[in-house]
């Protein structure tokens, strides 16, 4: 590797760790990282996407840069912008700083820019690069890439588990199977998505509130997303009762009761209404397709094992998150993931092992669907 190429690997690298700040913190828009180098090499300013999607990453390091930016190199983990929003494009205000170079890790696949902002930046004599950190890029912009190219968001299916797979015991006592350790790298996840969806049973028999509870990100509030297909959460929960506080939407048929439907509305909730499929179950893919309608980029799954089994049977999970302990609890506890249906081997759904890690007495595994 050339001493320009290391140097353009490292400055990405950086702009990457800044692109990861604003997940769960930045939907409609994609979470981006920008880091903008003088002619010397030297960093002049750096920046991320801001909460609600503006300003922009880029705007938000040549802010920083200021002069500085003439003739220097903006490193950004995403194609600029080049369509005209709340803010102006950030391919024209690259033009307008100076910089002589831009390296971009991926290209933007949203139509109102696809090739476009590379293709101002070039037009006005600047050299771009793409490519450099793309399959990093790509990890950290998957769920904004996910509603462009998919119509949804990408699903993350989180599960705290024993050894066998069991999510609680026979008697339902699930608290707790997993350690503290694992137990904050949960909250981290919630902090990183937009929205956190659990199944209507789930909801009842816990009463959670779904929100982040760690030190420093206690402002993170995730929509918070129930499949309740007959508006069966008691309007007395915990989900209701803070849905002035914390966004709740709830996933309802289109016959669901009216009056409960108002009712929560007064709470503050909104009502999401889904078809269904001929069984009376929600459709969940027009589910998910309703949720990219409305902006969100990731949705984190957590249970429980019913509303997990449907997603994965839908082809809907696109990663899982899996927590397991060293607890075993056999073959009456409760199921991680529930019925199926599948026939063998060849039929059932298949995640490809990404990477596992060692989160204090637990293990955490992150599966990735098979392409």
């Amino acid at each position: 590797m050339t001493d320009a190429a290391t140097s353009d690997a490292r400055h990405m690298a950086a702009a990457l760790l800044l692109a990861r700040r604003g997940l769960g913190r930045t939907w409609p828009n994609p979470a981006v990282g920008c880091v903008v180098t003088d002619a010397a090499g030297r960093v002049a300013g750096r920046g991320w996407t801001q909460p609600s999607g503006r300003p922009h990453a880029e705007t938000e390091a040549l802010k920083q840069a200021g002069l500085r930016a003439k003739g220097g190199t903006a490193y950004v983990t995403l194609e600029p912008c080049a369509h005209h929003g709340r803010t102006p494009p950030c391919a024209d205000a690259l033009i307008d700083a100076g910089v002589a170079r831009v390296v971009a890790a991926i290209a933007d696949p949203d139509p109102r820019t696809s090739g476009e902002g590379f293709g101002r930046l070039s037009a006005a004599g600047i050299a771009v690069t793409t490519g450099v950190r793309s399959a990093e890029a790509t990890e950290v912009t998957a769920g904004f890439l996910s509603r462009i190219l998919k119509g949804r968001p990408l699903f993350t299916l989180k599960t705290a588990m024993t050894l066998d797979g069991r999510i609680a015991s026979h008697s339902g006592a699930s608290r707790w199977i997993t350690g503290e350790a694992a137990r904050a790298c949960g909250h981290l996840l919630r902090a990183q998505n937009d929205a956190v969806l659990a199944g209507i049973g789930t909801a009842i028999a816990d009463d959670p509130l779904l929100d982040v509870r760690l030190p420093g990100l206690e402002d993170r509030r995730p929509v918070r997303i129930v499949a309740d297909a007959r508006l069966r959460l008691p309007l007395t929960s915990r989900l209701a009762r803070t849905a002035r506080t914390q966004p709740l939407w709830l996933l309802v048929r289109p016959d669901a009761d009216r009056g409960r439907a108002a009712a929560f509305r007064d709470l503050g909730a909104e009502i999401v209404a889904v078809p269904v499929t001929a069984t009376g179950e929600l459709d969940l893919a027009h589910a998910a397709a309703a949720l990219g309608e409305r902006g969100l980029t990731r949705v984190l799954v957590e249970g429980g094992g019913r509303i997990a089994g449907a997603l994965v049977r839908a082809g809907l999970i696109d990663r899982i998150a899996a927590f397991r302990s060293g607890l075993v609890m056999g073959g009456d506890g409760l199921a991680s993931i529930a019925a199926m249906g599948v026939d063998g081997p060849e039929t059932a759904p298949r995640f490809d092992l990404a990477r596992v890690e060692r989160v204090g007495e637990d293990v955490l595994e992150t599966w990735a669907a098979h392409a």
